[in-house]
């Protein structure tokens, strides 16, 4: 009887020590990198394909004279020429700079102003029911009707720009950040209260931390924001003064009836919003997903 006993202790300790084998194994972390080729496989070469694509359909509507008025579709070598010539002359660097420039300072007043304010809104109900439906109402606004009225305000100077660009990210950050305190588990409110984290501690330690992934969409959404109201202030005022940024160079192409140009713009525009992303939004989200265990090195 008591060899039957142990016998059974035996096999439920074996058994609890598989399982237990078993969820340390889904919880280890694989370090291993990934081969040259494999990750050139899985990330470089689709996005190559994609515009290889693009660019022979598009050579192929003007090829074959689907779209046969060049004022209307250039060719991508004609648009090339465009940009060589830019570069060689100096100036393609000055328009990038110009937007890029305005476009992170922006954002970085944005963010100053719209966490506090996200925070506050998600924090204090008062707060919540005042303004709160103002600001998904301000995020749904298209960031282009600020243009009009910003540069009655101020005129036609870098101010102008910079508050077209709060208006139209502020909402996007502080609604984002609402959100993500929303998701906050209780649980977590509650286990910060009694290890003593509380008012501007628990703030800090628990709940900033746990919205982190609402707080980080709020902010890509926040550049895409920046960055459109950025492009329609340029587009609309225009002024010597203030350079030729990305949306100035577009409405030149259009003034000039030139789609060489406007092309040019248009894909000069296309390619700092996609690098921005890449470089800054794309490893903070993956930085936050990896430190919450939701995305494993390959």
């Amino acid at each position: 009887m008591a060899s039957t006993e142990t016998t059974a202790k035996d096999k439920d300790g074996g058994d609890l020590a598989g399982l237990e084998a078993g969820l340390d194994a889904l919880e280890t972390v694989q370090s291993g990198r990934k081969p040259l080729r494999q990750t050139f496989v899985e990330k470089v070469l689709p996005p190559i394909v994609a515009v290889a694509l693009v660019l022979a359909v598009w050579q192929a509507l003007v090829s074959f004279e689907i779209v046969d008025d060049p004022t209307k579709l250039p060719s991508p070598g004609a648009v090339w020429d465009v940009l060589r010539e830019a570069w060689l002359q100096g100036e393609l660097l000055g328009y990038i700079w110009t937007s890029v420039s305005r476009g992170l300072l922006g954002f970085f007043f944005a963010l100053l102003i719209g966490t506090p304010l996200g925070l506050l809104v998600a924090r204090v109900k008062f707060v919540r029911a005042a303004i709160g439906p103002i600001l998904s109402g301000l995020q749904s606004l298209p960031s282009v009707a600020w243009v009009p009225p910003a540069v009655i305000w101020l005129g036609l100077n870098n101010q102008m720009m910079y508050a077209v660009i709060l208006l139209g990210a502020v909402p996007s950050i502080a609604n984002g950040l609402v959100s993500g305190v929303d998701q906050v588990p209780p649980l977590f409110l509650r286990a910060g209260r009694t290890l003593g984290a509380t008012g501007l501690k628990g703030t800090w330690h628990i709940v900033l931390p746990a919205a982190l992934p609402g707080y980080v969409a709020g902010l890509k959404q926040g550049w895409a924001f920046s960055w459109r109201s950025l492009m329609a202030a340029e587009i609309i005022a225009s002024f010597p003064d203030l350079g030729v940024g990305l949306g100035q160079l577009l409405e030149n192409g259009r003034n000039a009836s030139d789609m060489a140009m406007v092309f040019e713009a248009i894909l000069l525009i296309l390619t700092v919003g996609i690098a921005i992303d890449l470089l800054i939004f794309s490893p903070l989200e993956r930085w936050v997903l990896r430190s919450r265990g939701l995305l494993v090195k390959g």
